[in-house]
């Protein structure tokens, strides 16, 4: 019996011995694979060995650089059992966290190498580099990382946008640009890079923070869900400020709303009410269909009776009498919009509108951008035309109005509008340099001076438009109010509006437009010309004493309110070249359109040099190339 005790309690030592020596066994294996296998693979992220380009404003200001950013990660098979509590501890407290979440960080891992945290500025972590210089925190791992700062904060962020994860683009130019920026468009036969391109914008920093505050300070007043500001060179199509308010700072874009990080001004589209009234009617003057002097019976409202009985009114806020093109930009008559509008056809008014660039992207707002909408006019009821006329049923993005407005003011040419000026590789060689790009002619310059003259009453005191004239300097204007259609019913609602003023300066030689936008105004008023049309006069204040455009005495209106403005001759060429020493580019804009021809400008300013001579023989094909200066 004892005999057989023993034998039992021998065989239990050895099954016991076995699965200790098998444990331990396991836990040697494990610890030597952890120490063999060292960082996981996957999970180490690659330093960025590419010095991130530089972005500049059209000045050279500088807006966006990398510097030094740290990842905080940490090996577990080299920890120190007996300080890892103290260590973490240590550790959360420089990083402003608890040390529960970095202890579950590290206990839910799967993997040997782990995470605690990435894009760490260098004065955070400071204190940790200085304990691992002494050989304490064992385990722990700081990573060098290129990372992104933003030097002016908030500054033009919707334009600028922002890098993540890789210090690669997420949103704005940062997106767009991501491969020239990073480097990955030198990454040629000749080796990997270790700069990425500049790009210098359009913008001129001065002139967006100016206008930023105008815009912040025009939102708090107005108590507005939004406000936007673009101001663009008419003859260039570079967009001289992109401000939009609610900003926020990309150095900490994680903290706003993707709302508030939205490119609004190229994804958001809306009814841009009475302000589209200046391609409504510019398009029926342009078809030879109604002359400045042409009079529509403004008496209160545009009606009209179709033969099935049906009574379409559209009402004006007052009855204004008997209007020509000016009285009914100036009154902005829904009704004179509305009359002028039966004298063209629907399939010719639809194309028109669309001349102007409305239903397509412009091609430098967000990956997202909107091309809004114009229903064909196979859809339209009756009621569709007058309703357009007066910018209804049409939707539209501040980017496309903007654009669009240069056409109707720069003697008819639609331009391609551009936010990069130029883009230099890391030795400060020139990859592009922005060049006006005609997309097409959409008036004729009759039509466009025509055009100014009568936007130029609707900042005369008769006009909607007086709040905006900056004293001492000709303005062609135009005012809206919109209502904005309810998500919920469908119908316009009774509370929300648009408020919006465009302006042109100067009118009588046309430099810059600038296009206000005041979404869901709250405040004492919501019509444009009240709320939006003082902030352009702010904005074109501004305009002219940042960029030093000159001041001096608006042209005399004569006997019917014509002005007289002076149009610089455009450039033509026949079958001899001509002298075009002189010529601005906005005088040459004519001849890029010329299919006959291969015309090149090169610089800036007026023509200094140019090929073939005066007085040569121009065929069919003939290259002409134009030096600016």
């Amino acid at each position: 019996m004892e005999n057989h005790a023993q034998a039992r309690f021998q065989r239990r030592m050895v099954v016991l011995s076995v699965v200790l020596t098998a444990f331990a066994l396991i836990v040697f294996v494990r610890y030597a694979v952890l120490a063999i296998q060292g960082p996981d693979k996957n999970a180490i992220g690659t330093s960025a060995s590419v010095e991130r380009g530089t972005i500049y404003d059209r000045n050279g200001k500088l807006l966006a650089f990398d510097i030094p950013k740290f990842n905080l990660a940490m090996r577990k098979n080299e920890i120190d059992p007996y300080s890892i509590s103290d260590d973490i501890a240590l550790v959360a407290r420089t990083l402003g966290v608890s040390a529960d979440e970095l202890q579950r960080k590290i206990r839910d891992s799967s993997t040997n190498f782990v995470y605690l945290a990435k894009r760490l500025d260098v004065d955070v972590v400071k204190p940790i580099q200085e304990k691992l210089d002494k050989g304490q925190l064992s385990g722990f791992i700081l990573e060098e990382i290129n990372g992104r700062i933003y030097p002016e904060g908030r500054l033009a962020s919707h334009l600028i946008g922002f890098t993540g994860e890789g210090n690669h683009g997420l949103e704005g130019i940062e997106y767009k640009y991501d491969r020239e920026l990073s480097g990955a468009e030198n990454n040629t036969s000749r080796g990997i890079t270790s700069k990425g391109n500049d790009i210098y914008l359009t913008i001129d920093a001065r002139l967006q923070y100016s206008l930023e505050n105008i815009a912040r300070q025009a939102m708090n007043l107005n108590k507005a869900e939004s406000v936007f500001i673009i101001a663009m060179d008419v003859n260039s199509g570079e967009v001289l400020s992109y401000v939009q308010m609610p900003d926020f700072d990309p150095n900490n874009f994680g903290s706003f709303k993707e709302s508030e990080r939205e490119d609004r001004m190229s994804v958001y589209s809306y009814e841009p009410g009475s302000v589209f009234k200046i391609f409504s009617m510019a398009s029926v003057l342009d078809a030879g269909l109604i002359t400045p002097k042409t009079t529509y019976n403004c008496d209160g409202a545009y009606r009209r009776t179709l033969p099935s009985g049906e009574k379409i009114i559209i009402k004006d806020l007052h009855p204004y009498g008997t209007l020509d093109l000016a009285g009914v930009l100036a009154k902005s008559s829904n009704a004179g919009a509305g009359y002028a509008s039966d004298r063209i056809s629907e399939k010719e008014f639809y194309s028109r509108i669309l001349s102007f660039g409305f239903g397509a992207k412009t091609g430098i707002g967000s990956p997202g951008e909107n091309p809004g909408n114009l229903r064909d006019p196979a859809s339209w009821s009756a009621r569709t035309k007058p309703t357009v006329a007066i910018g209804q049923e049409v939707r539209v993005t501040a980017l496309q109005m903007i654009t669009a407005s240069t056409a109707v003011v720069n003697g008819g040419i639609l331009l391609k509008p551009e936010t990069v000026a130029r883009i230099e590789d890391g030795n400060g060689n020139s990859v592009y340099t922005h060049e006006p790009s005609a997309v097409r002619r959409v008036l004729s310059q009759e039509t466009s001076r025509a055009m100014i003259t009568a936007m130029e009453s609707v900042a005369s005191l008769e006009g909607t438009g007086w709040r905006a004239k900056v004293p001492d300097v000709s303005m062609a204007v135009k005012t809206g109010t919109a209502q904005m259609i309810d998500p919920k019913t469908r119908a316009y609602s009774d509370t929300d509006y648009i408020a919006s003023t465009l302006g042109v300066l100067p009118a009588d030689n046309p430099k810059v437009a600038i296009y206000v936008v005041i979404i869901k105004p709250k405040g004492d008023s919501y019509l444009g010309g009240q709320i939006a049309a003082p902030v352009l006069r702010d904005s074109a204040e501004a305009v002219i004493n940042i960029l030093g455009m000159p001041r001096g005495k608006s042209p005399s209106a004569v006997h019917n309110g014509a002005v007289t403005i002076y149009e610089p001759t455009p450039a033509t060429i026949g079958t001899v070249m001509p002298d075009l020493t002189g010529f601005s580019k906005r005088q040459l804009l004519p001849l890029l359109l010329r299919t006959d021809l291969d015309v090149q400008l090169e610089g800036d300013g007026y023509v200094a040099v140019q090929t073939p001579p005066p007085g040569s023989p121009v065929q069919s094909g003939a290259k002409i190339v134009l030096r600016l200066e």
